[in-house]
């Protein structure tokens, strides 16, 4: 999709415009060893227009959130033993879930058994748009049935890797038929796929798709799903569609992705290199 056209995507800022006119995100994220997903993911949302962003963290870590984000609220939650999410958080998690107008669930989550429960029982409650990356995906595995039972409007952003889990084919069997594959996924479980890799594909429920053209092979490293997964739910506070959320948050994060790479090179591009750049890539477009 041209640039010209992505430019009619975001909605324009007023100038009488207050923070909760932008999206109130929340984000459930990060467990031992994993806090840089929650802060990579919290930041990307901030940075692509949201006016709030509450991070729902295990309790034991919260105290390093508060260091490492200065702008995202935080919400320390009940943990497990090995300091992830537990199944225990899930009341205090429906208190006031429906005020929020973006969810995003996965990053760095862990596949710990109470934690993958804990995102199986709040798919169902979940009104609002919500992103599935990482981990939230992970708690999908054999249970697919918990998608045709949604009150949300949902993105999942699967890897190769993670679509191969979900579909339990072999991941050469994804990387063959991207396309068809995004779609009849798409299709079939009524949900917005979008399947990363080179030339990602986001795929809506009723067929279209879309090809990406923006990204590099530098951005093969840690942390860049997480990047992608804030900024398609930040777009989704601002009342952007889900397809169109998808669409303009893989091009973006690509463009962003381009533009490091110019700068720093291929092989030393991270993670952080993408959020420097995003509000560059932004520009383009607003």
């Amino acid at each position: 999709m041209p640039t010209k056209k992505f430019k009619e995507i975001i909605p324009p800022r007023k100038a009488h415009s207050h923070k909760g006119d932008f999206g109130h995100v929340f984000i459930l994220a990060g467990s031992r060893g994993l806090t840089g997903a929650a802060y990579l993911v919290s930041q990307a949302c901030l940075l692509s227009g949201s006016g709030l962003v509450t991070l729902g963290i295990p309790e034991s870590l919260n105290p390093i959130m508060e260091v490492k984000l200065t702008e995202v609220m935080t919400r320390p939650l009940p943990e497990t033993k090995s300091l992830s999410l537990s199944l225990r958080a899930l009341k205090e998690i429906k208190k006031g879930i429906s005020n929020f107008d973006a969810l995003a669930i996965g990053p760095g989550l862990s596949q710990d058994t109470q934690t993958q429960k804990l995102v199986q029982s709040l798919l169902p409650l979940i009104i609002r748009p919500l992103v599935l990356d990482a981990d939230g995906i992970n708690a999908l595995v054999g249970k697919l049935k918990l998608l045709h039972n949604l009150k949300s409007q949902l993105i999942i952003t699967p890897h190769p890797g993670e679509m191969a889990r979900l579909l339990n084919v072999k991941v050469e069997a994804v990387q063959k038929n991207r396309i068809t594959i995004a779609r009849d996924f798409a299709k079939k479980h009524n949900v917005i796929v979008v399947l990363k890799g080179h030339r990602t594909v986001v795929a809506d429920t009723n067929g279209k798709t879309f090809v990406n053209e923006t990204g590099n092979p530098g951005m093969a490293s840690a942390g860049c799903g997480d990047i992608l997964t804030g900024m398609i739910a930040a777009f989704l506070g601002q009342g952007v569609s889900p397809y169109f959320s998808a669409k303009l948050a893989v091009y973006l994060h690509g463009l962003a992705g381009d533009y490091a790479a110019k700068e720093k090179g291929q092989l030393s591009l991270i993670a952080t290199d993408i959020l420097e750049k995003l509000p560059q890539a932004i520009k383009t477009v607003v």
